[in-house]
């Protein structure tokens, strides 16, 4: 089970309890397109180089290859590196295109993110001004 603490947790089912594997406090993407083929040493690699403090505790930090239907997770949980990946079987995510470095998101854009769900548009909510 993963847990943010950017978001209100999900109830858990009434049979289990409610106990947090993995803790995550912040979330960051990498804007670049990476070659998926690296695993936990070459993503961590690109993580010390990219970020001032390093893999920080209780942190995720997402990856996409350049056609964003591939994306991993490095998760640096305190005690040891987590890696999971996602591959869509068609589609893409929805992924920023013509940036570099890495940008900061809540935990409920992440999930959207991993839905393929326009998550952007969480933080630009719509105002109607003509019916």
């Amino acid at each position: 089970m993963l847990s943010t603490s950017t978001t209100a947790s999900s109830a858990a089912p009434a049979a289990t309890s409610s106990a947090s594997l993995i803790t995550i406090n912040h979330i960051w993407l990498s804007l670049e397109g990476t070659d998926m083929r690296g695993g936990i040493d070459s993503l961590l690699s690109r993580v010390v180089q990219s970020f001032a403090g390093g893999a920080v505790q209780h942190s995720a930090y997402i990856f996409s290859n350049k056609a964003a239907n591939r994306l991993k997770v490095l998760i640096y949980d305190g005690q040891g590196i987590w890696l999971c990946t996602r591959r869509l079987q068609s589609g893409r995510f929805v992924w920023p295109r013509d940036q570099s470095g890495h940008i900061s998101i809540s935990g409920e854009q992440l999930r959207w993110l991993v839905a393929g769900a326009p998550w952007q548009q969480l933080n630009n909510p719509q105002t109607i001004t003509r019916v």
